[in-house]
């Protein structure tokens, strides 16, 4: 059995085309907004920020990762040389323009005592010099794309 739509849905469709031309604003003289590299991206965030974590935390064990939410998340990730310490990480980007507010950074930081991990403070300069970093790559990465 075929089944046939609506009167309604069939009236609706054939005017929909005018509807979506009508609401653009076609046929009329609108200045062509400059998009930055930035905004020019199948990502729901900054892509220079996205990149630059990523490359920035590439040392870590990733968790989880999401684009367009801008989420990144690694693992414990313990230092060689300091095997009763470890470092969780979690990235986010709020915004889809390069701007320094645009990045959150938060690390949680655990301690080996006889075996059992205990959770231990987080040096304030440590998640800074981590935004730094990420920050400065994403610049850099913005650089290289506007000269090249």
């Amino acid at each position: 059995m075929i089944r046939r739509p609506a009167p309604a849905l069939l009236a609706l469709l054939a005017v929909a085309p005018a509807l979506a031309l009508g609401a653009c604003g076609h046929g009329k003289d609108r200045p062509q907004a400059d998009l930055a590299a930035s905004k020019i991206t199948t990502i729901g965030v900054n892509s220079y920020l996205w990149r630059a974590s990523l490359d920035t935390l590439s040392f870590m064990p990733l968790l989880q990762t999401d684009s367009n939410g801008g989420v990144i998340v690694t693992d414990w990730y313990i230092n060689p040389s300091a095997p009763t310490e470890r470092v969780k990480v979690t990235v986010t980007i709020l915004d889809q323009d390069l701007r320094a507010d645009g990045l959150r950074v938060a690390a949680l930081r655990e301690v080996n005592q006889n075996g059992q991990w205990i959770a231990a403070p987080v040096k304030a300069a440590t998640v800074q010099k981590l935004e730094d970093a990420i920050l400065t790559r994403a610049r850099d990465l913005r650089r290289a794309s506007l000269a090249g």
